[in-house]
C-alpha cells in the first residue's frame, strides 16, 4: 500500500506540473538561476548597496544569457539557410538512397522517401522558430522571478533560522549544498561544452565539412542537455556530410568520430572532474532528461538533471530518505553523509 500510494502520488504530481508548466517552470528555472548567480550577488552586496548589487548581478546574467542566445541564433540560422538553399539536392540524394534500398528488397524505403521533402523541412524550421519565440516570454518571466528572488534570499535564510534547529535548519543546509552542487555542475558542464565545441569545430574543419564553426557552436550549446543534446549535435553534421560529400562512408566516419568526442567528454572526462561531489547514477540522469522533456519539452530536458541533483541532495539531508540518495548515486560506496550540524 505504501509503494502504491507513493507511485500514485508521483503520477499525480507529474500530471500537475505538466498542466501548470506556464506557472511552475519559470519558478523552477528562477530558483536554478538564483543558485548560480548568488555568489556574484553576495560579493557585490559587500561592496555596494543591495539594489546596485542586484543590477550588477542581473547585468552579468544577461550578458551570459544574451551571448548564448546570439550564439544559438547565429548557428541555427546559418544551418537553416543552408538547408533551404540545398533542399532540392538533399531531397534528390535522399530519394536516390531510398531507391537503392528498394533495389535491395527493403519495401519500407518507398514509404520513407515520401515523407522527406522540402515542405517537411520547412515545417520543421517553422516549428523550431515557434519554439524560440515562445521561449522569449518564458525567459522574461523567469528574469522577473530571479530579480525578486535575489532580493529575498537573505530574508528567507533568516526566517528559516528563526524556526529552530529542526527541519527548517536541515532544509537550509540542503539548499546551500544544492546550490554548491548546481554551480559545480554548471561550471563543469560549461567547461566541457566549450571543449566539445572546439573539438567538433576542429574535426569538421579538418574534414573539410561546410559550416564547421556552426557545428562547433551547436555542439557547445546542445552539450548542456545530457545524452539527447550530444546525439542531436552529432546527427546534424552527419546528415550534412552526406549532402556535401555524397557518400555514406564519409558520413559514417563523421558520425563515429563525433560520437567518440562526445563519449570522451561526457562519459570519461566530465565524471572525473565532478568526482564524488555529484554522485548521480547515469541511468537516473538519462531518466531525468527524458522525463523532463516529456513534461516540459526542451526546457524540461535541460532542467531535468539539476532537479534530480536537488532532489537527491534534499533526500541525503534526512535519515529517513537518505537511502534514496544512496540508491540513485550509482556508486558502490555510499556518497558523503550530511553534516550533523
Amino acid at each position: 500500500m505504501r509503494v502504491m500510494l507513493g507511485l500514485s502520488t508521483a503520477i499525480l504530481f507529474a500530471g500537475a506540473i505538466m498542466l501548470a508548466q506556464s506557472v511552475v517552470a519559470p519558478v523552477v528555472f528562477a530558483l536554478f538561476a538564483i543558485a548560480l548567480v548568488w555568489p556574484v550577488q553576495g560579493w557585490a552586496q559587500q561592496r555596494m548597496p543591495k539594489v546596485a548589487a542586484l543590477l550588477v548581478t542581473m547585468v552579468v546574467a544577461l550578458v551570459a544569457l544574451v551571448g548564448l542566445a546570439l550564439l544559438v541564433a547565429w548557428a541555427f540560422g546559418r544551418v537553416g539557410q543552408s538547408v533551404v538553399a540545398n533542399a532540392a539536392t538533399l531531397q534528390a540524394l535522399y530519394a536516390q538512397k531510398m531507391a537503392w534500398l528498394e533495389a535491395q528488397g527493403i519495401p519500407a524505403a518507398g514509404a520513407l522517401a515520401g515523407q522527406f521533402d522540402a515542405r517537411w523541412m520547412v515545417r520543421v524550421a517553422q516549428g523550431v522558430l515557434a519554439q524560440l519565440q515562445g521561449m522569449l516570454s518564458f525567459i522574461l518571466l523567469t528574469l522577473v522571478y530571479v530579480m525578486l528572488g535575489l532580493l529575498e534570499v537573505d530574508v528567507a535564510q533568516r526566517q528559516m533560522l528563526r524556526l529552530g534547529p529542526g527541519v527548517p535548519a536541515a532544509l537550509l543546509r540542503a539548499a546551500q549544498r544544492t546550490a554548491q552542487k548546481l554551480r559545480t555542475y554548471m561550471m563543469v558542464r560549461t567547461f566541457m561544452s566549450v571543449i566539445t565545441g572546439l573539438a567538433v569545430w576542429a574535426f569538421a574543419a579538418a574534414m573539410g565539412l561546410d559550416l564547421a564553426a556552426e557545428w562547433g557552436a551547436i555542439a557547445l550549446v546542445l552539450n548542456y542537455i545530457p545524452f539527447i543534446g550530444p546525439l542531436v549535435a552529432t546527427l546534424f553534421p552527419t546528415i550534412f556530410a552526406v549532402l556535401q560529400f555524397g557518400t555514406w562512408e564519409v558520413a559514417v566516419t563523421v558520425f563515429a568520430v563525433l560520437q567518440i568526442i562526445q563519449f570522451l567528454g561526457g562519459s570519461y572526462i566530465e565524471p572525473r572532474l565532478t568526482g564524488a561531489r555529484l554522485a548521480v547514477s547515469p541511468f537516473m540522469v538519462l531518466v531525468s532528461v527524458f522525463v523532463g522533456s516529456f513534461l516540459w519539452g526542451i526546457p524540461g530536458a535541460f532542467i531535468g538533471t539539476p532537479v534530480l541533483i536537488a532532489v537527491l541532495t534534499v533526500c541525503e539531508a534526512f535519515p529517513a530518505s537518505r537511502w534514496v540518495a544512496d540508491l540513485m548515486s550509482g556508486r558502490e560506496d555510499a556518497p558523503p553523509r550530511a553534516d550533523p550540524e
